[in-house]
């Protein structure tokens, strides 16, 4: 209930009723809230017991110095879970003096229960935090635009009559756009593009004396129907105005190319939405502006509607949109001057917005030369299988072509679909890419294989891959989830923490449009990026993030065919009860597997009597040579067999299982027992998993881990709590509330991790876990061998041999042209971050070291040629000792020993300095003492 009169103090000082309340100014504060923000009955008794649930566990100084902020926050959370937001977010802040930051820090700071903000309330705030923050980028990019293209650029701040008009009215022009035509506002990249056409729009009805070149000559150029532009301004309605400059794009080129933006897409978005966009405003004209009260009118409106922040405030550098200062520098950074020998370099910005069109522009570099249809290579691939797969494949992209397009109006909005329309289209350049690639590399990898004789008359006839349906929807998934990333990724920071926030159109939004099994598309996502040799680190983690995110839940749903393969498996004679044996975890994780091992092969088949079991772990056939001092000599192995998906499937996850594992305990600090408690832990993580895993059916992996650390801290009488772990582990990266807060218990029926525990997990494997408090408990499994990432990254350190200690990495270029994503332009801080023996100078020194490394044979450059075949990666692995072994030679070319002899120089250089310093400061020393 609302709060009632508190009873006063007795005379003794003792308190008659005590209040969660404490104080009767607390709830006059609550109800003068309430009426400022004219909340509901509802609402208001439902965040009156938000506030008493925790306003005893938050600190008492805390309380008073924040409680009317507190008691905000809890009138929020209590609005969005009822759905009764009556007020907007402006008008909380404003209400509560609170920007942004400091909204959200509250918020996290009130979910001392974990259970106080709901996943609801999370989902919501999320996405006003991105929002908040694509709209400052934005913000800052369009200053420094206006700058470029307005000659005395108005001051965005002041309200002067002479200063106001051309800037203030663009920017809510864009606020109006961006709500009425995009259902995704937080997206970058359009709202970037749609932000380029009302500037390309005010650019051609603005006054030549107000605009500078070379924009000035293109407007002038502009003959739009005939009409000259004093024509044009007269025109009493914007949507008049719109009709008659819809040709020339002189103008869109040139924004384009200053803000390295497809011409193309811009264009499209200007004809298809923000022409139509005009024409429905009907805003009357004022000196050949529209009306900028009228435009405010209609945002005002839409404000309201929406229940988020007030974009006008921007111009006005409203406290409530204020960010900490740490966060500006990331989304304000400018371009600063290096100084080099011979010239002064000026390094661009690493804003959002220019992070956002360099990815873009670098994927439109190679896919633009690439085709929409098959190549002649592909051809002849298909012309060789015995069923030929052309028109299959043909149609499916065709068909598929259709779902996409109509499932990306339906999110971002309808007058979108040309847009979803270019991008499939990339998408499709890059399957057909990387499957002529794949079946390249089928071929080399094939000649070095043993065949039974049916095998060995297809060598070069792909015809059973080639006509499997479910391989050509996922490498299509896959090609365009690169592509859909490619435009939807923004940049990492946030103001809370390093929390990603997804889109509508996030992974694993294109497996429901191409109706694809996550548990399907994980089998190809490796040999996917092994195949497309321009992958580079950003979308090689996205694509390990997306098999991650399988493993750890999507490939667990109901309707995924793992359940299926699992018992199929079970129920087959002479197999082990556990779909991986644990006696794999000691193995290093290597194996030859391709996709179209996985999708031709999902099963083993039976083994020969007297044959290696089904689930021995392969290991490549060692080389039997002399070893070298102080290397590890190799014993002849067996021959390697054939691998399930499901058995890859299994020994990816429980390396991903004991990672998380053991990120959580160290963010815990759990005691070191004999044995471990980590490793038990482990034991009854692994057991589960590998034993019990109907229990991951509709559930999260993480779910399991922290069910498995709290019952073996129960049973060995250690003091951990569930609320601990989870306070914990909200730290890891890549975590959601929603995985404790929102447990599966049966069918529709939902409780937090602490009901699941007790109502399912304790209740399945009780037996189990009471046998780790005897005398006798059960054998402990193996740790796994977790590597850095199953997949090799082409830019990572590289060893120098017989060096002490001294790595080299490849040369990060400013302007990197060769790759997809990430665009690798270095900030001043950033762009020389090591030197040896000797003060910084010119790159050229480090350029020269870098020469030689690649002439070398340790060469890791993928060629980005599509003609030449993709040469494997070659990978370090360091032992123990600290030595090296490769894939590849062990002998030293003559290059490589005289970058050894460069190197040892340059040490040699260092370590003389070092020496005269310490020399200098000795001396120095002794005559201070003297």
């Amino acid at each position: 209930m609302p709060p009632k009169p508190l009873k006063r103090t007795a005379a003794g000082g003792s308190e008659e009723s005590l209040s969660p309340a404490r104080h009767d100014h607390k709830e006059a504060n609550f109800v003068l809230l309430c009426q400022s923000l004219k909340v509901g009955e509802n609402v208001k008794e439902r965040a009156w017991k938000i506030w008493e649930s925790v306003s005893v566990l938050l600190n008492d100084s805390i309380v008073l110095a924040a409680t009317r902020k507190y008691l905000g926050i809890c009138i929020f959370i209590a609005a969005v879970d009822l759905n009764a937001v009556s007020f907007t977010l402006t008008d909380l802040q404003k209400t509560l003096d609170l920007n942004v930051t400091e909204f959200l820090q509250l918020l996290k700071k009130m979910d001392v229960n974990l259970d106080t903000v709901s996943t609801k309330v999370n989902s919501l705030v999320l996405k006003l935090e991105k929002k908040c923050l694509v709209f400052t980028a934005l913000f800052e990019k369009f200053k420094r635009i206006c700058e470029k293209i307005f000659v005395e650029a108005p001051d965005i701040q002041a309200s002067s009559e002479t200063n106001k008009p051309v800037v203030k009215i663009c920017w809510i022009t864009f606020l109006l756009a961006t709500g009425k035509l995009l259902q995704m506002e937080d997206d970058l990249v359009l709202s970037f593009q749609l932000l380029l056409c009302v500037l390309e729009y005010f650019i051609k009805i603005s006054p030549p004396t107000m605009i500078k070149e070379p924009y000035r000559a293109a407007a002038n150029s502009v003959i739009s129907s005939g009409l000259s532009r004093s024509s044009r301004r007269s025109q009493t309605r914007i949507s008049q105005t719109a009709n008659s400059v819809e040709v020339d794009a002189r103008v869109m080129e040139i924004l384009c190319k200053e803000n390295e933006c497809n011409v193309e897409e811009v264009k499209n978005i200007y004809l298809k939405s923000f022409l139509p966009f005009l024409d429905n405003l009907k805003i009357p004209c004022s000196g050949g502006f529209p009306e900028i009260e009228s435009l405010s009118r209609q945002y005002e409106e839409l404000y309201h509607k929406n229940k988020d922040f007030d974009g006008r405030l921007f111009l006005e550098q409203d406290k409530t949109l204020q960010i900490d200062p740490d966060q500006r520098c990331e989304l304000e950074r400018t371009p600063k001057k290096w100084q080099t020998e011979d010239s002064h370099t000026v390094i661009p910005p690493q804003t959002p917005v220019r992070t956002a069109m360099n990815t873009i522009q670098q994927l439109q570099m190679i896919l633009n030369t690439a085709d929409d249809k098959p190549s002649n290579t592909l051809k002849a691939y298909f012309d060789n299988c015995t069923v030929n797969p052309t028109n299959d494949i043909i149609s499916r992209v065709e068909n598929l072509g259709h779902k996409f397009r109509e499932s990306f109006a339906q999110a971002v909005g309808e007058g979108w679909v040309e847009i979803g329309s270019q991008r499939y289209k990339l998408g499709v350049r890059l399957y057909y890419r990387v499957m002529e690639s794949m079946l390249k590399s089928l071929l080399i990898t094939q000649s070095h294989r043993p065949f039974t004789e049916e095998e060995r008359l297809s060598v070069q006839n792909f015809s059973k891959l080639l006509n499997d349906a479910t391989f050509h929807g996922s490498l299509h998934a896959c090609a365009v989830e690169v592509v859909m990333t490619t435009y939807g990724t923004t940049w990492n920071i946030t103001l809370t923490g390093d929390i990603q926030a997804e889109t509508d159109l996030s992974f694993p939004w294109i497996l429901r449009v191409f109706d694809i099994k996550a548990y399907e598309f994980y089998k190809v996502i490796e040999s996917f990026i092994k195949a497309e040799p321009n992958l580079t680190r950003e979308m090689i983690k996205h694509l390990e993030r997306c098999e991650h995110r399988i493993m750890e839940c999507i490939a667990w749903q109901t309707d995924s065919p793992l359940f299926d393969i699992l018992r199929q498996q079970k129920e087959q004679e002479d197999q082990p009860d556990q779909p991986e044996p644990t006696s794999s975890l000691k193995q290093p994780f290597q194996h030859n597997h391709t996709a179209a091992d996985l999708y031709l092969h999902p099963e083993r088949s039976p083994q020969k009597k007297g044959s290696c079991s089904a689930h021995e772990v392969p290991t490549q056939q060692a080389k039997i040579e002399t070893p070298s001092a102080g290397q590890s000599q190799f014993q002849p192995q067996q021959k390697p067999q054939k691998f399930t998906s499901v058995s890859l499937f299994y020994k990816k996850l429980y390396r991903l299982a004991y990672l998380r594992l053991n990120t959580l305990c160290n963010h815990l600090c759990l005691p070191s027992d004999h044995p471990p408690l980590e490793a038990i832990i482990w034991t009854l993580f692994q057991h589960t998993l590998g034993n019990e895993y109907e229990l991951m059916r509709d559930r999260h992996l993480d779910q399991i881990m922290m069910c498995s650390m709290y019952a073996i801290c129960k049973v060995k009488n250690i003091d951990l709590r569930f609320k601990t772990i989870v306070t914990a582990y909200k730290d890891l990266p890549n975590t959601s509330q929603e995985t404790f807060k929102h447990v599966l218990i049966r069918e529709g029926q939902y409780d937090s991790i602490i009901g699941f525990y007790n109502l399912v997990f304790m209740q399945r494997l009780k037996t189990n876990i009471l046998q780790y408090a005897s005398t006798r408990p059960p054998t402990l499994s193996p740790i796994p061998q977790v590597p850095r990432s199953t997949f090799g990254f082409p830019s990572s350190p590289l060893r120098v041999p017989g060096g002490n200690n001294i790595y080299v990495s490849p040369l990060k270029s400013p302007y990197k042209s060769d790759g997809l994503l990430s665009p690798t332009k270095l900030t001043p801080r950033t762009r020389i971050l090591v030197s040896i023996g000797e003060p910084f100078g010119s790159p050229e020194k480090f350029q020269k070291i870098n020469q030689l490394v690649s002439s070398s044979d340790r060469h890791l450059k993928r060629a980005g040629d599509a003609g030449s075949l993709p040469k494997p990666l070659k990978r370090l692995r360091f032992d123990m000792d600290g030595q090296d072994e490769t894939d590849g030679s062990k002998h030293l070319s003559g290059e490589s020993k005289l970058l050894q002899q460069k190197i040892a120089e340059m040490t040699s250089t260092r370590n003389k300095m070092q020496e005269q310093k310490l020399k200098d400061g000795n001396g120095g020393m002794k005559r201070e003492e003297s």
